[in-house]
């Protein structure tokens, strides 16, 4: 298929490219074993990230970390208490001026129905939350320091 001469003088995009340059075929697993700082950070025998810092700095990283998870936590836990108290509300006053009217016994019939499912579905998930507390309790373990820090700045974001 050949080339319109016009075409190739018109638009730069369509330009035949010829170089001589080479390129080289790079092999992962070659390059991680000639960089070991590569593979320190990403090999199976580099442990846990945290240990690589010291006491203070995990302590420093997870209060900081802490303290801005707390600090959102409390600002999105104020503004979810404002509009569901704000619902309510409005809620109460919808009904104060006889625009709502609640079937009582139909509310009483459907939560007895919902705390039936919770219940049902409670016992199926059981093993499966315990599983995953046990994983968490063995990472909290594991990296207790840093843990530490995070909790303590938990608790300061909450509080600030």
């Amino acid at each position: 298929m050949g080339t319109n001469p016009e075409m190739v003088t018109c638009n730069p995009l369509f330009q035949e490219y010829e170089s001589d340059e080479s390129y080289e075929v790079l092999d992962l697993t070659e390059y991680t074993r000639r960089h070991l700082w590569w593979n320190h950070v990403l090999g199976h025998s580099s442990g846990p990230v945290a240990e690589k810092y010291s006491v203070a700095t995990q302590i420093v990283m997870g209060g900081l970390t802490g303290w801005c998870a707390g600090y959102l936590f409390q600002k999105v836990g104020k503004l979810a208490a404002t509009a569901v108290s704000g619902g309510f509300l409005l809620f109460h006053v919808a009904k104060h001026c006889g625009y709502v009217q609640i079937d009582w016994k139909r509310v009483e019939k459907d939560l007895n129905k919902a705390k039936k499912q919770i219940k049902k579905q409670a016992k199926r998930t059981a093993p499966e939350m315990n599983n995953i507390l046990e994983k968490a309790v063995e990472c909290v373990k594991q990296n207790i320091v840093i843990s530490t820090g995070l909790m303590g700045g938990f608790l300061l974001g909450l509080a600030s």
